[in-house]
């Protein structure tokens, strides 16, 4: 089946700072035209949070332009401080556009929790689930909300090795899927998981560097620590 990806991010140019401050945001300019997981690291202050709030609308540039075709979702370091219900299908159903008929809310439901390999926890209270099963349940509200651009503010930087992985997993899996891909920005401390990303650069000074294999970024990294 062919790929259903439509869109494109784009950042011209945009500046942005808190009022009475220097520019957290720096005549910043990027672009993301294809799915896949593209990840960037850099400094405490470096811009990045400021970043996502850009691309998902809640503060605007004080100039430049952004053009943002996609459905941008946010996921934070802890899915505790965003998953409100008692059940994964109650939290789910929360996150379902208005649009979907009723008859199709099941299915939606469940496919979503599939798409996280969490198929059998329909009724799950959330309090019993792990760490790593709570942020993949939070990804999987985002899917159901039909986002297809994810923001990933270091998703793994409060799980154990194992639900890391799984989590990696599964971002792999979603933007890489054959029919229904979707892209994904990572932020991430961890310079080892720049090995999994089809993308990696560096925000500094709210500048960003332009997209590299994470691996030639992870080697840059290493030269300056040792420097």
């Amino acid at each position: 089946m062919k790929s259903t990806w439509s869109g494109h991010l784009e950042f011209d140019k945009v500046s942005f700072s808190w009022p009475y401050g220097v520019n957290v945001i720096d005549q910043l300019s990027f672009s993301i035209v294809k799915p896949g997981l593209w990840m960037i690291v850099g400094e405490n202050g470096s811009g990045k949070s400021t970043l996502f709030r850009l691309i998902s609308g809640v503060i605007r540039p004080k100039s430049g332009k952004i053009y943002c075709s996609l459905r941008p979702s946010m996921v934070y370091q802890n899915p505790d401080h965003q998953l409100l219900m008692p059940t994964c299908k109650s939290e789910l159903m929360l996150s379902v556009p208005k649009t979907i008929p009723h008859s199709k809310l099941f299915d939606l439901v469940q496919s979503a929790l599939e798409k996280v390999d969490l198929g059998e926890m329909l009724d799950r209270p959330i309090h019993t689930l792990s760490g790593g099963q709570k942020q993949r349940l939070a990804l999987a509200s985002a899917i159901v909300s039909n986002s297809n651009l994810l923001l990933l503010d270091e998703p793994t930087a409060l799980l154990d090795p194992q639900s890391q992985n799984s989590v990696l997993k599964v971002v792999q899996s979603l933007t890489s899927s054959s029919t229904e891909p979707i892209a994904a920005i990572w932020v991430t401390h961890r310079l080892e998981e720049l090995f999994f990303c089809d993308g990696a650069a560096i925000v500094k000074n709210g500048c960003i560097s332009k997209w590299d294999s994470g691996s030639k970024v992870f080697q840059e990294l290493k030269s300056l620590a040792v420097r």
